[in-house]
Formats: structure tokens, sequence, C-alpha cells
């Protein structure tokens, strides 16, 4: 499925954790990596101005010691070293050279090294997306490296799916990278559609029983595409409320591992603000998160 992927890395210590669990990729077909790591303006010019030999050593020390844990996962690794702004030449990269996956991290450490909080790479990452991104978030206990063994630290992103659907083009779209982890990889996958509440209520509430029966016909069908590639757990649920809200319970409630989502909606311009679905889940779900862009393929 993802077959040759970009992993964006940086020299932090989150990173490396996040770096130590990527062996699961290996159930998406991954087998070359193409490691980038990310340098900011701030740091080059600190390294510049200190004429500090030592720090650039050690950032090359670092992509090493990346490069040689993604090998010993199994991959085939490729380096290089991205300055600037560097989730524009991701995307660059990514389109020229035809990577099918862009990976990344979704958290990292605050200062006081006891708060998780959202990558800046993913974030200018989702905004700017030409090809699918993977943002894996671990569980809270290999964050903190209080897990060690390999087996464990392994993110397990396939085997519960979440894939909310607004029927947009994008989410049709979406969808079919759904039914790819379903011939292959996932053993249980939800269907969701949450009725907007701030788009019925309260001039169309007198249609909702309408609107579910007809959305409710919608998931069933998807169901039934899903389950004649391969024997698979599919359910479907219609709610009402907020659509993040709604979403990030069900990844709660079900220990969901991977949510499947398009990155643009019905509300086109919407879309392009961090208060926008996929956006507001790509933040705070406790999942990893895998957002289709429009029209990549």
């Amino acid at each position: 499925m993802f077959e040759k992927i970009i992993i964006a890395a940086d020299t932090s210590k989150d990173s490396n954790i996040f770096i130590n669990s990527l062996g699961g990729l290996k159930e998406y077909g991954t087998k070359k990596c193409l490691l980038v790591q990310f340098r900011s303006v701030d740091e080059i010019v600190d390294i510049a101005k200190a004429y500090n030999e030592a720090i650039l050593a050690e950032y090359i020390v670092t992509l090493q010691k990346q490069k040689n844990a993604l090998e010993c996962l199994g991959f085939n690794v490729e380096t290089r070293i991205l300055t600037g702004f560097s989730p524009n030449e991701i995307n660059r990269i990514a389109v020229e050279e035809n990577y099918s996956l862009i990976v990344a991290g979704a958290q990292k450490y605050s200062h006081a090294e006891d708060e998780i909080l959202f990558s800046d790479l993913a974030n200018d990452l989702i905004h700017n997306a030409r090809k699918p991104i993977l943002l894996v978030r671990l569980e809270e206990d290999a964050v903190k490296g209080l897990i060690h063994d390999t087996e464990k630290l392994n993110c397990k992103i396939s085997d519960n799916i979440l894939f909310p659907t607004d029927f947009s083009a994008n989410a049709d779209l979406a969808f079919t990278y759904v039914i790819e982890f379903a011939a292959c990889i996932a053993n249980k996958i939800t269907l969701m559609h949450v009725q907007d509440k701030s788009r019925i209520s309260p001039y169309l509430d007198s249609r909702i029983e309408e609107f579910n029966g007809i959305d409710s016909g919608r998931l069933l069908s998807m169901k039934k595409t899903l389950q004649e590639k391969c024997d698979v757990s599919v359910e479907t649920l219609i709610k009402y409320g907020s659509p993040a809200v709604e979403i990030m319970n069900m990844v709660s409630e079900k220990h969901v591992n991977l949510v499947i989502m398009g990155t643009q909606g019905r509300g086109y311009v919407k879309e392009f603000f961090l208060g926008s679905v996929s956006h507001n889940i790509a933040r705070n779900s406790q999942s990893s998160v895998l957002l289709i862009p429009k029209a990549n393929r």
C-alpha cells in the first residue's frame, strides 16, 4: 500500500522514540524510507553564531542513529537534511519523487517534559499536504520512555480503525484507503457519520430522521463494499452534535488505533483553518491519524 515513504524527524527526544516505534509500518508494505531530518532556521543560525562543530557533529550522529534504528526494523533507508520551512520541501519531494506517504510524530515534549503537545512539524505538514500524512501518536508510557521492549513499542495502528465521513468527494477518496486496509491488515473498522448540529439546528431539526435514514443507507453500502473485500468486522454509527467532539469520543470509547479521514470536507473555506474537523482530530485525537488530501492520486 505504502511501499515508499518519507519519515520526517528532528533531533528531539520524542522524535527518537517515534523512530523506534515504526516497525508496524511493514504491515503497510513499506520497504523504502527517506528519513528527513528537520533543522529550523533558528538552529542553523545558532550553530553559525557559535561556530560550534560539536553541535553539528551531534546532529549528524543523531541522524545516523535514527537511520540505524530504521534499518534494524527492516527498512531500506536513505537520509537527507532539510533546512528552513521544510514542510513545503517535504511535500515537493513526495510529489516529484513519487513517495506515497509522509509519516511524522504527532507529539512533542513541553519544556517541563511532562506535557505532550502537538508537533510543530506535524502542524505545518497538515497545512501543506499534497500526499497522505500519517501522524503517529504513541501510548503515554512509550512517550515517557517507560516502554523499552521493541515489540511493545511498535505502534499497532491498523488493528482498530475509525473512518468518519461527511460523504464529501474528499471523504470518498479517503474511503478508497479504508478499502485497502480492509483487504489486508485491519481487524475492525467503524464507519461513522455525525449529523452536524451547527448545520441542522434549529431550522432542520424536523428532518433529522430523514437525514439519518439516508445516511445510514450510505454507511451500510460502504459496509457491504468492505465485507466483500475480506472478512473484517464493520460497525456503522450515526451521531448528532459537533463532528470533532463526537469523533474524539468514539476514539476513546472504542479504543481506536487509527482514524482515517480526508483533509477537506464540505466546508471548503473552513478547512484551511485549525478549527476544521480534520485538523482538530489531528491535533487532539488520542489515536494516530491518517489524513488524505484532496485528489492526491
